[in-house]
């Protein structure tokens, strides 16, 4: 079974809706200013189906922070932005130390740590709701044309299915979609979901 039922999707955009709380407490700290962000849509896909489109990134380029997480099921963990939005996120995470001509030398850096804030946030937050322990790998950072970042991803992981996450950031005026992807094995995403029915059932 390669799909999610409605409660197994609603568990995990409540899971996923406090990581991305505990994510905003921690920018908002960071940049200075308030940071929301929006209760993540979730969706599973197959890998073959992710396109520009279907993450609703269209932009001739993506910034992308890549983290491995293992424990009772393995996945990688992506985050993607449209780059020229996360240029000015680098900028607000600087604040505004540095003339936005010159963040690019501080891009590698803030965008790790932006990704490692967001994706460790919401993997903590499953792993407290699930009763689970997860360990994470150092967040890396790479940019490029979208249909080359997508495709990279794609091959590289070599997982069939990803899970998405939908997400809106805004610090203060500015505005910044974005996605999370979970690639998971078959045999990853089953493990997860009998986690996911456990915690249901609890509930």
């Amino acid at each position: 079974m390669n799909s999610l039922s409605e409660l197994q999707l609603d568990a995990l955009t409540e899971i996923f809706n406090i990581g991305a709380g505990r994510a905003a407490s921690s920018l908002s700290e960071i940049v200075g200013d308030e940071v929301k962000l929006s209760v993540p849509c979730v969706q599973l896909y197959q890998s073959s189906e992710i396109n520009a489109d279907t993450l609703s990134l269209n932009s001739p380029r993506l910034g992308a922070v890549r983290q491995h997480f293992s424990g009772p099921f393995n996945a990688d963990a992506m985050l993607l932005f449209t780059e020229e939005r996360a240029m000015e996120i680098v900028h607000d995470m600087m604040a505004s130390q540095v003339g936005i001509e010159d963040v690019a030398e501080y891009e590698q850096e803030a965008m790790c740590e932006l990704g490692n804030i967001i994706l460790n946030a919401c993997l903590s937050s499953m792993a407290d709701m699930l009763d689970l322990t997860l360990n994470s790998s150092l967040p890396v950072y790479f940019v490029g044309a979208t249909d080359v970042v997508l495709r990279q991803i794609i091959s590289e992981t070599n997982q069939p299915l990803i899970l998405v996450l939908h997400i809106d950031l805004s610090i203060e005026k500015r505005h910044l979609q974005g996605c999370l992807m979970f690639l998971l094995s078959s045999s990853s995403l089953q493990k997860l979901l009998a986690h996911i029915d456990r915690f249901i059932s609890g509930i």
